[in-house]
Parts: C-alpha cells; structure tokens; sequence
C-alpha cells in the first residue's frame, strides 16, 4: 500500500501568534503606564478630588517641608532658579513649571518660586497634588 502526500498550498492565515504578541504589547502597555515619572525627593502633596497623573516634564521644581529647593533630582537654592529655569528653557520648547511642593510648606516661598518663574518668562503653573481617596 502506497500513501501519497500533497504538498498544498496553505490558504487560510494562522491568528492564533499574533493574537499572543498583541495581547503581551496590550499587558506591557497597562503596567508601564502605571508608573508616575517622580523625582527622588520625596514629598507629601497636598490632597485633591480632581488630581491628574503629570506627564514628564522638564520643569519639575519640588520644595521639602525644610525649605529645600529642587530642580529635578538637583537641589538648588532660590537665588540659581531664574537661571536654572534659563539653561533648561533654551534647550526646549516648554512652558509650563510643576510645582510639587510638601503640603506644610508656607505659601510664602511657593509664591517666590512662581515670582522668579514668571520673571524668566514661565506663563504656565501646575502645582501637583495627590488623589484624594474618599
């Protein structure tokens, strides 16, 4: 007895590898986009209903509840912002400055740091809170 094989042609295309790299892109999206970009000075923001997750941004100055000033990851001093804010603002388009400040910071110096902003020609002000939860 003979068995003869055919070599056909497969017409119909196989979903089923696709389907796994898609659904493995789709579960690596939703846990990246978990991750809030912060710097690695730790602050207690002030809690709010209408918080939003901040995009990455240039202009990120964080102010401790002892008065440390922040551009970045760099600790700063009040005097070297308006510079600071500068260098950073010719290398790229942005104009908008977050603010994380502690939630026991006086306003008083969240308004010299705003001050100094405007002075080097930021127009836009976010000043980051957390989500409340109620």
């Amino acid at each position: 007895m003979k068995f003869e094989t055919e070599n056909k042609l497969l017409t119909a295309f196989n979903f089923s590898s696709l389907t796994d790299i898609v659904m493995l892109l789709l579960i690596f999206f939703l846990l990246t986009s978990q991750f809030v970009v912060t710097t690695g000075v730790q602050v207690k923001l002030p809690k709010s209903e209408t918080a939003e997750a901040l995009a990455e941004n240039q202009f990120v100055v964080t102010i401790t509840k002892t008065n440390d000033i922040y551009f970045g990851s760099e600790k700063i001093n009040l005097g070297s912002l308006g510079e600071r804010i500068i260098k950073n603002k010719s290398q790229t388009a942005e104009n908008n400055l977050i603010i994380r400040a502690d939630k026991e910071v006086p306003i008083e110096i969240l308004i010299k740091v705003i001050d100094i902003s405007k002075g080097v020609g930021i127009t836009k002000f976010t000043i980051a809170t957390e989500k409340e939860i109620i």
